[in-house]
């Protein structure tokens, strides 16, 4: 069964990335995913794991609520 997405997660991802002077690959590499996934997070097309989203907010030395919000 599919269900329909109702809420977009919105995201900062890529401004505090280029912030950063960091590329999608080398922010991938640092969390330990793939350039792909960065990609689709910076597009909204993929909702990251707790996990990840303190990954990304640690090494982008922001707070999860800084990258990511409904």
């Amino acid at each position: 069964m599919f269900y329909k997405r109702t809420e977009v997660v919105k995201n900062q991802l890529s401004v505090l990335r280029k912030a950063a002077k960091l590329t999608q690959q080398q922010l991938a590499d640092d969390v330990a995913v793939t350039r792909q996934t960065i990609i689709s997070i910076e597009k909204g097309n993929y909702v990251p794991s707790v996990l990840l989203a303190l990954k990304l907010s640690r090494r982008l030395d922001c707070s999860v609520e800084g990258i990511f919000e409904l």
